[in-house]
């Protein structure tokens, strides 16, 4: 759970939740001029308050190559050139609508937010989810938004170093440097920081 929780795992997230299929084969074929997918990262945080918010995103497209309706089965040519073959999930209840030659376009967006959680507020640690789906009879498509909120008690305060570390509820131990804006004289140990993970992936498909 830490390391989730610490780094982005967006781009290997991809084909497990593309069209809610899961991957059964992978060839490489490599393809000169293949077009790469897109990503960004943004950074916010506010002056003199402890932690923030960083989200990253990851767009790409791939197309439809091959399609085995009998064993529901989609193979896909993702931009690096690669192509995968995808077993259509029950819950994709729009495979007919698939054809040979469409476009897939994926979106995965991915938001840590890091705050000390507030004297009485209440915990929420767990994991919840959402999903939308396209209309029957409508290209598939797909909505899912997965959240996860982990809270860490602060074990140890280093202010010549600016450096806290945090122990999470399996036991592990992490050290953090903290902001040069932040005062850290008002930190003391036991106090709570709420680490809320938010990963959504949006699947269209449309004609080329």
């Amino acid at each position: 759970m830490k390391s989730k929780i610490v780094r982005f795992a967006t781009i290997a997230l991809l084909p497990a939740g593309m069209l809610a299929f899961t991957s059964c084969s992978s060839t490489p074929k490599a393809e000169e001029n293949a077009p790469q997918g897109q990503s960004a990262t943004m950074v916010a945080a506010q002056k003199g308050v402890p932690g923030g918010t960083i989200v990253q995103t990851y767009k790409t497209t791939a197309t439809v190559t091959a399609i085995d309706a009998a064993n529901r089965k989609v193979t896909l040519r993702l931009q690096d050139g690669t192509k995968a073959t995808f077993n259509a999930g029950p819950e994709v209840a729009n495979f007919a609508q698939i054809q040979v030659g469409d476009l897939v376009n994926a979106t995965v967006a991915e938001q840590l937010v890091v705050f000390v959680r507030k004297s009485g507020e209440p915990a929420s640690d767990g994991e919840t989810a959402a999903v939308a789906l396209a209309p029957i009879g409508a290209k598939p498509g797909a909505v899912v938004a997965n959240t996860v909120e982990v809270t860490a008690k602060v074990e140890a305060i280093d202010l010549d170093h600016r450096k806290a570390t945090l122990r999470f509820p399996d036991g592990t131990s992490k050290t953090f440097s903290v902001r040069q804006d932040v005062d850290m004289t008002k930190a003391k140990l036991g106090d709570e920081v709420v680490f809320r993970t938010t990963e959504a992936l949006a699947i269209t498909v449309e004609k080329p």
